[in-house]
């Protein structure tokens, strides 16, 4: 089952929708489904590695197939700690026919060979601008131990009302601080999560998304919750439809690079271009162009994203205190978060957290 779900990632499938569809249509029991999402998504994750275990070893090119196979048995090998017998044996048994004694062969070698990765990227298994722009932005010592740490399995954060959202994200709710009777806008708030834990406070939600098929996920999660206050509707957060200086609190939980949360989307840093992170920037400020507009006397805008990137963190806050001068900085939240420009940053590697920031402005009287 893993191994045919790294062939529909190689092909460009999603990590995630590809495991839940074959769990979903299987009848494996617990352990066995939780073994099949550690092979996938460990294997994604550590593709590049993977790749350079074996490639070592191999003097022509391969099928997808075969190469899926090998990595597979790379990742159990290297990372799993998977006894050889054990490793080598089951993933002959699911490589294509043709290519077994090529397989066996292979991984026999990476099992018996020490390792000499040939730079930081190769052994932590990013593309190489991750490294360099999160070295460049946190320097060496904390992006080494983030990007570290993004190559776990994430810990599961169930809140008392039985949805399962991370630490981070939960705290990023509590830092909007809204209150029972308020009016409170979510611009971004698809699939839901961070609307209806607003909700869980009194206040009413105001909470839209572009994306119609997940607003319907939201719509659903907030039945199932029996989030009642929350009024959802489908609309772009650069336009949204809420008259003007009429909210008490604002969240923009914006569209980023998602470079804090890589150990939860197993592909994403092999998605990610280093082009999307200036048009990413340019989104974030419309929307919070917008999120400002809607804001009554007095009232707060958070601004949250789960990258680590300086130009989606400390860029946009320079740039809201020369676009929005009349936005004044409320204190960020303590550790550990750490002081971040006027907001906060959390390190995934700092409390076993998804990388998160965090800036809070409250609107002159």
């Amino acid at each position: 089952m893993a191994h045919q779900a790294l062939l529909r990632v190689e092909d460009g499938a999603r990590a995630n929708d590809v495991v839940a569809e074959a769990l979903g249509a299987s009848r494996l029991a617990e352990r066995d489904r939780a073994f099949v999402t550690e092979l996938v998504y460990g294997t994604t994750r550590m593709r590049r590695a993977c790749h350079f275990l074996v490639e070592r070893f191999v003097v022509r090119p391969l099928d997808p197939p075969t190469l899926v196979a090998l990595h597979l048995g790379a990742y159990q090998l290297h990372f799993l700690r998977t006894p050889a017998h054990a490793a080598v044996s089951a993933t002959v048994e699911v490589a294509p026919r043709r290519s077994r004694g090529l397989v066996n062969a292979v991984l026999r070698r990476v099992a018996a060979a020490p390792v000499a990765w040939p730079d930081e990227a190769t052994r932590l298994s990013y593309p190489d601008w991750i490294v360099e722009r999160l070295v460049a932005d946190l320097g060496a010592a904390d992006a080494s131990a983030a990007l570290e740490h993004m190559n776990l399995t994430p810990s599961a954060a169930i809140r008392d009302d039985g949805y399962p959202q991370g630490v981070a994200s939960q705290w990023v709710v509590d830092a909007v601080g809204a209150r029972p009777g308020e009016r409170v806008a979510d611009l971004c708030a698809a699939p839901g999560g961070k609307a209806s834990g607003l909700a869980r406070s009194g206040a009413t939600v105001y909470a839209s998304d572009v994306d119609p098929a997940r607003t319907t996920t939201a719509a659903r999660l907030v039945r199932a919750l029996e989030a009642t206050s929350v009024l959802l509707a489908v609309a772009d957060g650069r336009r949204p439809p809420w008259r003007p200086a009429s909210l008490a609190r604002v969240l923009v939980d914006a569209p980023c690079s998602g470079l804090g949360v890589l150990h939860r989307r197993p592909d994403a840093r092999w998605r990610r271009r280093p082009e999307d992170v200036p048009r990413l920037v340019e989104l974030q400020r419309q929307l919070l162009d917008a999120a400002v507009m809607l804001l009554a006397p007095g009232a707060t805008l958070v601004y949250s994203v789960c990258t680590l990137t300086a130009e989606e963190t400390l860029g946009i806050d320079g740039w809201l205190a020369s676009a929005h001068p009349r936005l004044a900085a409320l204190p960020p939240p303590g550790p550990p978060w750490r002081l971040h420009g006027r907001g906060a940053l959390l390190l995934p590697q700092g409390a076993g957290t998804d990388g998160m920031a965090l800036l809070r402005l409250r609107r002159a009287r």
